[in-house]
């Protein structure tokens, strides 16, 4: 089943081509976005988002067209999305912020309450959910982040660099969560850490220049690392160097390996 679909996306910023007339499609699952910076990550999490409109293309979400915007309006009570800088009160405590957020999704007055205190645990802030923010450090911060972003039970979750500032302890419990999340959303993770997208994702897809270089598996991937020249620690930083070295030399034909 598809539930997100992206045709001839193309997005400038100024006279930068951030998105380059980009054809993509995902399901559910855990699906890891990768590539340089400037390759146009967050460009295409911001228009899944609905944040930012594109200059050209069509984006299909939950099917529906999200450029109509009626329809748009019904697809964001069904996404989450946790932005590389988020805006918050720091006078709030959790409790208050996430259950703002779930206000602002439209979440029944009813479910609110319950579900907020069932995010907050999700992210292992239990104990904190009555702590102000501005006491909290940088990565529990980030974790207050995810909460608000699950707190709806998103249909699809879009988060963009999730596990900055989270110690090794932290990625892992969160590798965990995707894994349990991705079990019936489309959860997209875009980050700088392929370990990450090794752990938790179920497939990976690689962008360069605004255009697809890459989409496979993280296997997939590794496998391209043992048989190609890339450099890196492991398998798939090889893979993840030479898929991208590819691309280079072919910018209009990615490498697609199921």
């Amino acid at each position: 089943m598809t539930t997100i679909q992206v045709a001839g996306l193309h997005v400038r910023h100024r006279r930068t081509v951030a998105l380059d007339s980009l054809d993509l499609d995902f399901g559910p699952g855990v699906h890891g976005l990768l590539g340089p910076n400037g390759a146009g990550k967050t460009s295409l999490i911001r228009v899944l988002a609905t944040v930012a409109a594109p200059n050209g293309g069509r984006v299909r979400m939950l099917g529906e067209d999200i450029g109509d915007p009626g329809k748009r309006a019904a697809v964001r009570r069904r996404l989450g999305y946790l932005p590389q800088e988020f805006g918050y009160y720091p006078g709030f405590t959790v409790r208050e912020f996430v259950a703002y957020l779930a206000w602002l999704k439209e979440m029944p007055a009813t479910d609110a309450p319950a579900a907020v205190e069932r995010a907050v645990a999700r992210v292992g802030l239990a104990d904190r959910i009555d702590t102000k923010i501005r006491t909290l450090s940088g990565g529990m911060i980030r974790r207050v982040g995810i909460a608000q972003a699950i707190v709806n039970d998103p249909s699809v979750l879009l988060l963009d660099e999730p596990t900055a500032g989270l110690d090794l302890e932290q990625r892992v419990e969160f590798r965990e969560l995707l894994r349990e999340l991705g079990a019936s959303a489309t959860v997209l993770v875009s980050t700088h850490l392929v370990e990450d997208v090794t752990a938790a994702c179920t497939e990976v897809t690689l962008l360069a220049e605004g255009r697809l270089a890459y989409r496979g598996t993280p296997d997939s991937l590794s496998a391209l690392g043992a048989e190609a020249d890339g450099v890196g620690d492991s398998p798939i930083e090889r893979g993840y160097t030479a898929a991208l070295r590819a691309h280079r030399e072919s910018p209009m034909a990615e490498v697609t390996a199921r």
